[in-house]
């Protein structure tokens, strides 16, 4: 069929159009299109080779998109995009995706503009398509990334899948549980640890954390103790000091979100200082949890002492007809 054909030119600009200006080879001889027709298209300007097996069409200022697509395309028919790139793509990070990285199944020769990572565990679960691009999963492109970016990116990056609503842990373990051997996987591990259920109930870490403070000798507090009508989960009266145990599960949604702000300014004029500690900490940190409980406990009262002994000298020198 020659490259004339309108039907198969319609056709031709219908794919290009939904794969960012770019096209494989492959999809051009699905269409109808000989060797001969392409290289004649080739001539005449009407395609543009990129790289092994992939052409623009009609001009080669592609977007970004139209770059991983054809860095994707020239790597095989199994080639995901991947690390940086899937990162961008993905929207997890900003980093520019350019060089493209690619990821595939079996090896691959090297391509002008592609980084391309061989990888024998990808599995269906591993695949996902992003604005018509085939690319790595969520969980799969944050282990790629853990290996080569600092920790603190790799934490971004996991909060910025749950902002987008990608997040899914079970997802991130069984990538974890397939990889064992990847550079990636041990930050990544470390990076997931805050996501990981807790072993305890709330009501049980309240419990856990008052055997805590009596095992260490700190002042026994009241429990359930109303102020300001706010029910205190931990508190020391005389010196108008509050622990809260905060577990994530209770702070869903915006309404909780607000009222927590309110709850907290409302103790505040109260007169009350309030401290926060997570349920994760307690599990996992107990001993340093009641060392520093210890230490705002000390630093409360000397502010106290120190607020008394100041009202007592105001109070003083209005009696000696001071200002």
């Amino acid at each position: 069929m020659g490259y004339k054909s309108s039907t198969a030119g319609q056709r031709l600009a219908a794919l290009a159009h939904r794969q960012h200006g770019v096209v494989s080879i492959r999809q051009l001889q699905r269409l109808g299109y000989s060797h001969k027709s392409v290289r004649q298209a080739a001539a005449a300007g009407r395609l543009h080779r990129l790289n092994h097996g992939v052409y623009a069409v009609g001009h080669t200022n592609l977007s970004l998109q139209g770059r991983c697509l054809a860095g994707v395309l020239a790597s095989g028919p199994r080639a995901l995009l991947s690390h940086f790139s899937a990162g961008w793509l993905l929207g997890l990070i900003a980093t520019r995706p350019i060089p493209v990285h690619v990821t595939t199944p079996i090896p691959r020769k090297r391509r002008a503009s592609v980084r391309i990572h061989r990888s024998e565990t990808l599995i269906d679960a591993d695949r996902t398509l992003e604005q018509g691009i085939p690319v790595t999963s969520v969980a799969r492109t944050a282990l790629d990334l853990a290996a080569a970016v600092r920790f603190g990116t790799l934490r971004r990056l996991i909060r910025r899948s749950e902002e987008l609503e990608a997040f899914d842990l079970a997802d991130f373990r069984s990538v974890l549980a397939r990889n064992r051997g990847h550079r990636g996987a041990l930050p990544l591990e470390r990076a997931l640890d805050i996501y990981e259920p807790l072993r305890l109930t709330r009501s049980e870490l309240e419990r856990e954390f008052l055997r805590l403070i009596e095992r260490v000798g700190l002042p026994r507090p009241s429990t359930a103790f109303n102020v300001a009508g706010y029910e205190l989960d931990v508190y020391w009266p005389d010196l108008r000091f509050a622990v809260e145990i905060d577990v994530y599960a209770t702070h869903g949604g915006h309404e909780s979100f607000e009222q927590d702000r309110r709850r907290g300014e409302d103790l505040k004029l109260a007169g009350v200082e309030l401290t926060r500690v997570t349920g994760r900490r307690l599990e996992r940190e107990p001993q340093q949890v009641v060392d520093r409980l210890r230490r705002l406990l000390d630093q409360r009262r000397q502010q106290l002492t120190a607020s008394a002994i100041v009202a007592t000298a105001r109070r003083s020198s209005r009696s000696l007809g001071g200002p």
